[in-house]
């Protein structure tokens, strides 16, 4: 019996021993979320009281030393009694007056048993009970927009994995904290953390940082979202390309304008040509390639992005699969560095006009029109019939302006979620109003064409449009990424993500979804082939048979 007693406290030993264990990526990822939620809760760091970068790399290397959840807890519990007193905070509650969205706040983490004492996570909410709600030093508000400040850049090269895990953790608490989208990632961002960290441990040159940072950016699944790096573009994509423009569609390409080279050298493409093979890659392959360090809102807005990209290459040739006149050929052919191709100057585009003989529809560019050409607009379309307005592109700000001519009333027409300051992670809503009384407002049919380039304001001027009662939305889904763009960088590189959020007025997202048309309407091969502008002509079929 008592050697059974003895197997038991032995078993339980060894358990207890192996709870008490803590890996390096599980160390690494509590204090990359325990050193962001200091840095934008803890009065003291908020004020920038310390050098938070070199906390960070100090406690990184204290962290080597840690083997086990105490170690690690007391680590933690004496680097928050070293940042100082936290006085209680009796204005930190909630403004009741505010809507608030709740979708991005989750701070269960700090009561993580697993991984943190009771004394620890007391020590943490108590933090979070008592936050800083005076200006911040890492970040300061342009109205309700919010910006990022007193980051110390460290350079755009490999230099350490210390200077490597800070970068991460810099971007991933701002997303943490200020991406309204969070909730909508494919991966639980928490998860993200998990997986990243063994992989910017693993970095060790120049190249293989820009690609893990811009995988990393990859994540937060948002078409405002980039990571410029002239080192992947060059030679990730490459820095020569074939003297062709072309369309995507049907998962091909259609070769639309042959581009002249300053060597008068023929090209062996023709107009027309369906390219359906580069390399030896198809080119559902090829975005599928890309779509790991390309960041998008969904498949149209990844698409959108890597298709300037198809034809680019480092080598001298591009060996293409492509269908000609009912015929499969395999060609080579020759790539040039951008300054040896010669383009078309292109012709500034009407701004408005008339689409037929008896001036019954109306055509806007929403590219090139500007806010004071919107009076002299309706002016001379008002009496139409019908007025396409063409959001394929990106507006100029004419979204009030053309709301006040069109709608009968004001409207809500969208609701925007924006980051709330004082409670980090928390975000409000607001209802946003447009248009005006107006009796002598527009009253004929009003149709809109989109499809994936129609993105952020384009969105929102496409929702107001909508307001009217007798619009109409035809194309293919908007691009899915609606809101204003925080501007920053990481590792010195430019980089962004969606600062705002913005839903329909029932709080209906368009984030990775897009503004759905009314008539969908895709282009197809044969309709580019042939010249078509498929979208403009399905607007006009409507327009004449109501349907």
């Amino acid at each position: 019996m008592r050697a059974i007693s003895i197997i038991i406290l032995l078993f339980f030993n060894v358990n207890i021993f192996f709870a008490q264990n803590i890996s390096q990526t599980q160390k690494l990822k509590s204090f990359g979320k325990v050193w962001g939620f200091l840095k934008y809760y803890h009065p003291n760091v908020a004020k920038g009281k310390f050098d938070w970068d070199k906390q960070l790399i100090n406690k990184i290397e204290e962290l080597d030393k840690v083997s086990s959840k105490n170690e690690l807890n007391e680590l933690y519990s004496q680097w928050m009694e070293s940042l100082g007193n936290v006085e209680k905070c009796h204005e930190c509650k909630l403004n009741n007056t505010k809507v608030y969205f709740l979708k991005n706040f989750n701070l269960e983490w700090i009561k993580d048993k697993s991984i943190f004492t009771q004394e620890v996570s007391e020590q943490l909410q108590f933090i979070e009970e008592n936050r800083n709600i005076d200006d911040h030093y890492y970040f300061g508000k342009g109205g309700r927009k919010v910006f990022f400040r007193n980051e110390r850049s460290y350079g755009s090269k490999f230099s350490s994995s210390s200077i490597a895990l800070l970068e991460l953790f810099r971007y991933w608490n701002y997303v943490e904290y200020f991406f309204p989208y969070k909730y909508a990632t494919d991966q639980n961002w928490d998860d993200v953390l998990s997986e990243m960290i063994p992989k910017f441990l693993n970095v060790n040159n120049d190249e293989s940082f820009h690609l893990t940072l811009a995988e990393l950016v990859a994540r937060t699944d948002d078409s405002h979202a980039f990571l410029f790096s002239p080192l992947i573009s060059l030679n990730q994509y490459g820095r020569k390309k074939v003297p062709v423009d072309y369309s995507y569609a049907e998962g091909k390409l259609v070769v639309t304008k042959i581009n002249p080279n300053k060597f008068n050298e023929e090209t062996a493409l023709k107009v027309g040509d369906i390219i359906y093979d580069i390399n030896n890659r198809t080119i559902p392959q090829i975005v599928n390639a890309f779509s790991k360090y390309i960041p998008a809102s969904n498949s149209w807005g990844k698409i959108k992005k890597v298709k300037n990209l198809f034809l680019f290459s480092n080598h001298d040739s591009i060996m293409l699969r492509l269908e000609r006149n009912g015929q499969n050929l395999t060609l080579k052919t020759k790539t040039y560095f951008p300054g040896n191709i010669v383009y078309e100057k292109k012709k500034v585009p009407e701004k408005w006009k008339f689409l037929d003989e008896d001036s019954k529809i109306g055509y806007v560019n929403m590219e090139v029109i500007e806010r004071e050409d919107v009076n002299e607009m309706y002016l001379n379309l008002k009496s139409t019939e019908s007025i396409i307005f063409d959001l394929r592109n990106y507006p100029k700000q004419t979204i009030r302006p053309l709301s006040i001519l069109l709608l009968p009333e004001p409207t809500i027409y969208y609701r925007f979620n924006f980051p709330e300051t004082n409670y980090l992670s928390m975000f409000y809503s607001v209802r946003n109003i447009i248009g005006t009384k107006n009796n002598d407002y527009y009253k004929g049919n009003v149709v809109v064409l989109v499809n994936e380039n129609t993105q952020s304001q384009a969105e929102t001027t496409t929702m107001m449009f909508k307001q009217h009662p007798k619009a109409k939305i035809i194309g293919s889904n908007t691009s899915g990424a609606n809101g204003d763009v925080i501007y920053f960088k990481i590792a010195d590189l430019d980089t962004s993500f969606t600062g705002l959020g913005a839903y329909y007025p029932d709080q209906r997202e368009t984030q990775r979804i897009g503004i759905i048309p009314d008539i969908v309407v895709k282009p197809t091969l044969k309709g580019i082939r042939k010249g078509k502008d498929e979208v403009m002509e399905r607007a006009l079929e409507y327009l004449k048979t109501g349907h």
